[in-house]
C-alpha cells in the first residue's frame, strides 16, 4: 500500500484509510464479529489508518475498534472527533470542558492514552478560534493528541485556524459526485501543507460493485440523492460509468477511489465498510493508473454537478460550512 503524509509534520499514512462510521450502525444493523474481520482484513491490506468518532454508533465504533487494539496491537493510526452534543437541541460544543471529556472517553474506549489525530467534528462558529486552537494546543502539549484536524469547513476557516495552530488534517465529503472541495478547500490544503481526508469517497454506496435498492430509513433513507425522483435519476446516471470500469477490468469502487487518489498527493480517502467482502473490492484502488483517455472519459460521463439532489437534506445541515 502507498503512504501519504498526515499534514506537513504527521505520521505517514496508507493512501487509503477506512472508515469506521458503519460500525456504529448508521448504514444498517452490524455486529462485532463483522467489524472485527473487516479491520483484520484492513489490517492484511496494508491499510493503518482508522477514522472514527464519539458519536458513531454512540461509542459503538470506538469500543470495537479499542477491543481490536487490544488483542491484536497493530501498528496503526488513529483519529477520532468530538463536537456534538446529544441532546435534543443537536448543538455543537467546543469548549474546552465538552471537547476533553469526549476525548477522555473516547480514550476509554479504544484503550489508548492519545490518538493521533483529533478532529473538531464541525465548528461552533460563535466561539472563537483563538480559545479552540489554545485547548487543542494543551491537550497536545499533555499528549493526548498528536495533531488536529477540522470537518466540514470553508477555507475561511481553515486558513483562520491553520494561522494560530497549524492543521493537520481537514475532512469534507469528496467523491465522484461531491465535487464542492475543488472549489477552494482541496487547494488551500495543498497550500498549506494540510492533508485532505476525502469522507465518503464511494458516494455512501452509490458506486460499489452492484447498484444499491434504494435505502428506506437511517441517514440515506431521507438524503435528498437517495430518496425519488433522485435516486433512479442517479442510478441511470452511473450505469454508463460501471459499464466503463467493467469494460477496464476494474471494479466500480476502486475506480472511483482511484479517481479520488489521482486528485493529489495530500488527498487521503478513508471508504467506510463494515464487511471485509466490501473493502476487498476496492483495497486494490492505488495500484490503478488512469490514462488521459481514461481521465477524459471520466469527466464526460460523471462531470461535476450531475448528482441529482443535494448532499444533505435542511434537516442534515448542522454546522456545515457552505461557502459557494
Amino acid at each position: 500500500m502507498q503512504q501519504r503524509r498526515l499534514g506537513a509534520k504527521g505520521p505517514m499514512v496508507s493512501a487509503i484509510g477506512l472508515g469506521a462510521m458503519s460500525f456504529g450502525g448508521l448504514f444498517g444493523p452490524t455486529d462485532e464479529a463483522a467489524s472485527l474481520h473487516c479491520l483484520d482484513a484492513m489490517h492484511e491490506a496494508g491499510i493503518d489508518f482508522i477514522d472514527t468518532a464519539n458519536i458513531y454508533g454512540m461509542g459503538v465504533s470506538e469500543t470495537v475498534i479499542g477491543k481490536w487494539l487490544a488483542s491484536r496491537r497493530p501498528q496503526v493510526t488513529i483519529a477520532t472527533k468530538a463536537s456534538f452534543v446529544s441532546d435534543p437541541e443537536r448543538r455543537i460544543d467546543n469548549s474546552a470542558a465538552h471537547l476533553r471529556t469526549e476525548l477522555e472517553g473516547s480514550l476509554r474506549r479504544l484503550g489508548r492514552d492519545h490518538v493521533d489525530l483529533f478532529y473538531l467534528h464541525r465548528r461552533e462558529r460563535a466561539r472563537p478560534l483563538e480559545e479552540v486552537t489554545e485547548t487543542l494546543s494543551r491537550l497536545m502539549e499533555e499528549g493526548k493528541i498528536g495533531g488536529y484536524g477540522l470537518s466540514e469547513v470553508a477555507p475561511d476557516t481553515i486558513r483562520a485556524a491553520h494561522a494560530l495552530l497549524p492543521v493537520s488534517a481537514v475532512q469534507n465529503e469528496y467523491s465522484l459526485w461531491t465535487r464542492q472541495p475543488e472549489l477552494g478547500v482541496i487547494q488551500c490544503c495543498k497550500a498549506l501543507g494540510i492533508a485532505f481526508v476525502a469522507f465518503s469517497p464511494l458516494a455512501r454506496g452509490m458506486l460499489g460493485d452492484t447498484p444499491l435498492p434504494r435505502p428506506q430509513d437511517g441517514f440515506r433513507g431521507s438524503n435528498p440523492r437517495f430518496t425519488e425522483p433522485n435516486f433512479s435519476r442517479n442510478l441511470a446516471a452511473l450505469a454508463p460509468f460501471r459499464a466503463f470500469c467493467a469494460a477496464r477490468g476494474w471494479s466500480v469502487p476502486a475506480t472511483a477511489l482511484a479517481w479520488v487518489l489521482a486528485q493529489g498527493d495530500h488527498v487521503i480517502p478513508i471508504p467506510g465498510t463494515r464487511h471485509a467482502r466490501h473493502l476487498q473490492q476496492w483495497v486494490a484502488a492505488a495500484d490503478i493508473r488512469f490514462s488521459a483517455e481514461d481521465r477524459a472519459e471520466i469527466d464526460r460521463l460523471l462531470p461535476p454537478g450531475w448528482a441529482w439532489g443535494d448532499r444533505y437534506g435542511d434537516h442534515q445541515l448542522l454546522a456545515i460550512e457552505r461557502y459557494c
